[in-house]
Parts: structure tokens; sequence; C-alpha cells
């Protein structure tokens, strides 16, 4: 009978590093081309829309990155959107 080997597998092995957000996402990813257009658009008359006050917001810039990505994705629902947040690093 042949012995199987198999590739060492610790679930709860401890990363030396933690890994780069930017290392995760591949070049060319749709992602890639939201962020860099969300980046060069003039959003200062959506941040003037801000109030203040209370704790503080998330960057409107972020926000319309995510809202644009997930449209993409076919991410249309509030919840649906936070959960790709939660568990995808695109």
């Amino acid at each position: 009978m042949k012995r199987q080997i198999f590739k060492r597998y610790e679930q709860n092995q401890p990363m030396l590093l933690p890994p780069s957000l930017e290392e995760m996402i591949p070049e060319g990813h749709l992602v890639r081309v939201v962020n860099e257009m969300i980046e060069g658009l003039d959003i200062e008359a959506l941040e003037q829309k801000y109030k203040g006050g209370g704790t503080s917001a998330y960057h409107p810039r972020m926000l319309l990155k995510v809202i644009v990505y997930a449209y993409t994705q076919r991410a249309f629902s509030s919840r649906r959107i936070a959960k790709e947040l939660r568990e995808n690093v695109n």
C-alpha cells in the first residue's frame, strides 16, 4: 500500500506579517479601475453636503467607491453590500 503524503495543514497558523491588501488585489482588477476613477473626481460639492457634528463620518470618496464597485458586482441592497465588505477583500 502506497503511503499518502499531504502538505502541512494548520488552520490556526499565525502569520509572520499581516498581508498587505495591495498585494491581495490583482493588477488590472476592476476595483483598481473604480479606485482610480473615483480618485480623479472632484467631489467638493458632495463634501459640502456633510453638516458635521456628532461622531466622525466615513469619507465620502470611500463610500462612493464602495457604492460604484458594489453596483458593478450587482450588489444593490445595503445588506448585501455590507456582507461583501466584511467578506471580500476587493
